[in-house]
Formats: structure tokens, sequence, C-alpha cells
């Protein structure tokens, strides 16, 4: 028999079954090795592939976002927390503690001027001097009051002497009547200011009563002049020369010439300062027209404006902490003396009727109603270098001061005091 024929070649790239069955076999299954990049293997050490950098993920920002957020959210919290705090301690300070830097300080300030008309022809006073009561600041010419008060002498002894009374005693019990009536109202005048400081607390007891003795005695004064006037007028001619007309009249026009002549002299009312002084030798002054500022040295406060809404629990007698920009690092001690009725709030009328008050903001200021604030201790106790106008802050102690609001708002004021170096 001939040989069989050899089986045919598997073409090439194809595989046989057996072929296939054992490359698939788990024995002999081998992970694929991938083939080397010639492009990879040449790139430097530290540079990833192309393929790596494309596909590594890239990192996450979720984290720092939450962070973010988280911290803004604090913030917002704390914000609000301070602005309810703020709140709540605005309300509770003006009801009990309440605190205003627009205080000022007051005093009795007047405009002194001359009764009658004339030039001036001597300034006695410096501008910011301290005078005593009584002290002559300024004189006018005496020239024309000389010559009044000779002419009114000769009218009465004119009138005297067509009724037959001498005229030099009457002449000067009449000079005696007036001298002692112008004593009078000095000592009347001196006598009311020092009793009310003496009602205020300022002085003490016995000024009050040497002012009263003062009185007296101003008045026995005046009673005894006018008895030696009515003396002098019976002992010249009789009863009925007190009730001469034409010796009357002359009487009172040489009273009025005496008068004016005391009132060319502009004296001090009482003890005080001159200030803002402007009055010079050679000026005209006419009656009533000021010509210069005193200060009185006997009384002074301060004057604060409070709002509305801070006088809820203000009462006179509180105590009180003041502060004067004049007197740095110190803190005063004084009391609510009264708190104003009403202010002025500037309503004009057209017409005969009233006027609407101008609006120039969404939200109107509040009204401010003065409160009068007295030193402990009257002006013995008044700082020198506080002037009249002077700037202070007061803090109420409106429910004492054994409660919280009252050490934090005296700490304030401390600090507040402290600053007052700096502005």
């Amino acid at each position: 028999m001939s040989d069989p024929l050899p089986a045919p070649a598997p073409a090439r790239g194809t595989a046989t079954v057996a072929d296939n069955d054992e490359a698939l076999a788990p024995e002999t299954c081998a992970p694929a090795t991938p083939a080397a990049d010639p492009v990879a293997a040449e790139l430097p050490a530290d540079v990833a592939p192309l393929d790596a950098q494309v596909e590594s993920p890239p990192p996450s920002t979720a984290a720092p976002a939450a962070a973010g957020a988280k911290a803004t959210r604090w913030v917002a919290v704390l914000v609000l927390v301070l602005f309810v705090l703020l709140i709540a301690w605005q309300v509770a300070s003006d009801r009990l503690v309440p605190y205003t830097a627009r205080g000022a300080v007051s005093g009795y300030v007047a405009q002194l001027a001359p009764r009658v008309a004339g030039q001036v022809t001597e300034v006695m006073v410096q501008d910011g001097g301290v005078v005593q009561a009584g002290a002559a600041l300024a004189q006018l010419d005496l020239t024309p009051f000389d010559l009044a008060v000779r002419q009114a002498e000769a009218g009465l002894s004119r009138a005297l002497q067509s009724n037959r009374v001498a005229a030099t005693g009457i002449v000067a019990a009449q000079a005696g009547g007036t001298a002692a009536r112008a004593q009078r109202e000095n000592v009347h005048a001196n006598s009311a200011r020092t009793l009310e400081l003496v009602a205020r607390g300022f002085l003490s007891t016995v000024k009050a009563d040497d002012a009263r003795a003062a009185q007296r005695s101003a008045d026995s004064q005046l009673q005894q002049a006018q008895a030696e006037l009515d003396r002098a007028m019976i002992s010249s001619g009789g009863r009925e020369a007190s009730s001469n007309p034409e010796i009357r009249t002359a009487q009172l026009q040489l009273e009025q010439a005496q008068l004016n002549r005391r009132f060319a002299t502009l004296t001090a009312p009482t003890l005080g300062v001159v200030t803002n002084l402007r009055l010079a030798v050679g000026q005209y002054v006419a009656p009533g027209t000021p010509a210069m500022t005193f200060i009185d040295a006997r009384g002074a406060w301060i004057t604060a404006d409070l709002r509305e809404n801070q006088l809820g629990n203000v009462q006179a007698g509180d105590e009180v902490g003041i502060v004067f920009d004049a007197v740095p690092g110190t803190v005063f001690k004084g009391r609510v003396q009264s708190i104003a009725w009403g202010v002025d709030v500037g309503r004009a009328s057209a017409g005969g009727l009233l006027q609407n008050l101008p609006q120039g903001q969404w939200f109107e200021p509040a009204r401010r109603i003065p409160v009068h604030v007295e030193l402990d201790g009257g002006l013995e106790h008044w700082p020198r270098a506080a002037r009249i106008g002077g700037k202070a802050g007061i803090v109420v102690f409106a429910a004492g001061h054994g409660n919280p609001m009252a050490w934090i708002a005296s700490g304030l004021l401390h600090a507040r005091a402290w600053l007052s170096y700096h502005y």
C-alpha cells in the first residue's frame, strides 16, 4: 500500500485547536508583558509618560471649600452676637447709667452796662482781672454830673429861700438820705445773692444770718437819714415846708442828680472776673448798652444735654460722675440739681399760624433736655482750670453704684478721663 498523504500544514497566521487549548490552559497562561515604549525610555526620570499624566485624577478641592464656608459662618455669627450685645448695652445703659459728652460749664454771666450816658475817662480793670464786690471798674466823665448836682442844689436853695427855710441843713440831710438809700439797695442786692447761694448749699448758714443782719442795718440807717431830713425840714420852717411842692420837687431833682453822679462810676456787683474786655478810654457809652462782661465767681455748675429716652430713671439728687476736658485723668463727683422742663424747638409762625418743623433727615435726631448738675463740695472743690463754656462729660448713676452696669460705666468714665490727655 502506498503511504498516506501527509496532513496539510496550517496556514501562516492560523492556529490549531490543540494550540488554542494549550494556550488557554490555566497552567500555562501567563500575564502579558507590555512592550517597551522606545519614546518613554528616552524621557527623563522625573517626567512621567503622557498617558500617565492624562490618566492621573486631579487633586480634590472639596475640603478647603468646606473649611472656608465654616469660617465664614463663624464670623457672621460673631458679628451678629456683637451687634446684639451692643444694642443690649445701649438700651440698658440709657436706663441705668445714661452718659453724655455734651456737657458744658455754666455760670452767672452778666453784661454790665452803665445807668447813665457819658464818655469813659478811665478803665480801672484789666481783662481777666478778679475784682471784689463794689470795686470800681470804669469811670465816666464827672463834669456834667457835677454841674447837674450844683444846679439841683441851687434849685433847692431857691425853693427854701422862698419859704424862709435854711438850705444848709436840708441839703446835708438830703445827701445823707441819698447815700443811705443807695447803700440799702446795694446791701439788699448782695444779701439776696448770698441767701440764694446758702439755699443751694454753696455757703454756710452763718453767711445767711450776716446777710439778714446787714439788711436790717441798712433799713435802719435809711430810716434814720429820713428822720434827720424831716427834723431839718421842721426845724427850718415848720411842718408845712415838707409838703411844699416846690421844695419837694427841688429835693427830688437833687437826689436824682446825686444818684446820676454815683452811677457814673461802673462798679462790680459781686466777687467775680471781668472777661472779654473791649471798653477803652474815650469811648462813649449809652444807658443799657453792655460795656463789659462779668462772671460771678460765687456760682458754677454743669449743663448736660441728655436724650429724652435717657431721662426715664433720672431724678434730682442722683449721683453723677463728671469728667472735665480741662482736668484730664480726674473724675469728679456731683449730683443732679434739676431737669429742665422745656426747650425751644425753633418752630416759627407765619400769618398767625405755626409752621411745620423742617425735615432734613429720614430719622429725626432725638430731642435733648438740659440737666443741671452741681459739683459736690461747692466752689471749694471746683477745679480752677474749668472755665465757663468748657466741655464736660457726665454719667448719671440712676440706679446707684451697686450693680454691674454702674461698675462698667465707672470704668469707662475713668478711661475717658485719661483719654482727655490726647484729645
